[in-house]
């Protein structure tokens, strides 16, 4: 096979998976604490000989998450909330803790804080949050502590993955982290707000069409080199 196809054919699996995450982030756009993806595209060299001739190709399977602060939509839930700023809540999943934007939580019939997935929501010593029995109204203050008919009782941790590790998307708002979560030492949470989802629409549609074109043109190319060597091949064995 030509190398010019080779090249082409990474580059067209590459935009087929910009494709694939484009689309989710579009699908995510009102997702609460939805954060966008981007591809990060590099340079992969293959050797062609030993004189060190090389083949360059593509090679887009890394994902980069832009973690930018979200549009903030005041819903006055109780147990709505927003961080503003740097952070993310902590949750225990039964894969793992994971770390999330998406503020939207629930008191389950024990009284713990859980997401609407079941997960809890865990306070700044990684325990499970226990809304005190009786409790009217729960004020949640800017800097996480928790407090009933006047009475603090705990306070909802807020972390940070420390410098040099690696946050892993892991599928709707979930992020896994490699090491120990950091907590924010000044956290900022409004009670009675949501996060948006940082997803511009507009700017996911326009690239949709660009990463279209992009594969579009490349089809083209590798229609026409099919062609250009089924002439060959025709003309040699005639």
């Amino acid at each position: 096979m030509d190398n010019a196809i080779y090249a082409t054919l990474t580059r067209q699996s590459g935009l087929m998976n910009e494709m694939r995450i484009v689309a989710n982030n579009i699908a995510n756009a009102n997702t609460t604490g939805f954060r966008r993806e981007g591809v990060v595209f590099a340079e992969h060299l293959s050797a062609l000989d030993r004189q060190g001739d090389t083949l360059s190709m593509a090679h887009a399977r890394g994902r980069l998450v832009d973690l930018g602060q979200g549009g903030l939509t005041q819903t006055g839930g109780n147990f709505d909330l927003a961080i503003d700023g740097d952070g993310f809540f902590l949750v225990d999943t039964p894969e793992g803790l994971r770390l999330t934007r998406a503020g939207a939580f629930l008191p389950s019939p024990e009284g713990e804080l859980m997401t609407a997935d079941g997960h809890r929501l865990l306070d700044e010593g990684q325990a499970p949050i226990i809304i005190p029995a009786g409790a009217s109204r729960v004020a949640v203050g800017a800097d996480g502590t928790l407090s009933a008919n006047g009475v603090s009782f705990g306070r909802i941790g807020v972390f940070d993955a420390p410098e040099g590790a690696r946050l892993s998307h892991q599928g709707g708002t979930g992020f896994s982290l490699d090491g120990d979560p950091e907590p924010v030492e000044f956290p900022s949470i409004r009670q009675g707000y949501l996060e948006e989802s940082n997803v511009d629409p507009v700017f996911e549609i326009t690239r949709m069409i660009e990463v279209q074109r992009a594969y579009e043109l490349g089809q083209s190319f590798l229609d026409r080199e099919d062609q250009r060597i089924r002439a060959a091949i025709t003309a040699m064995t005639r």
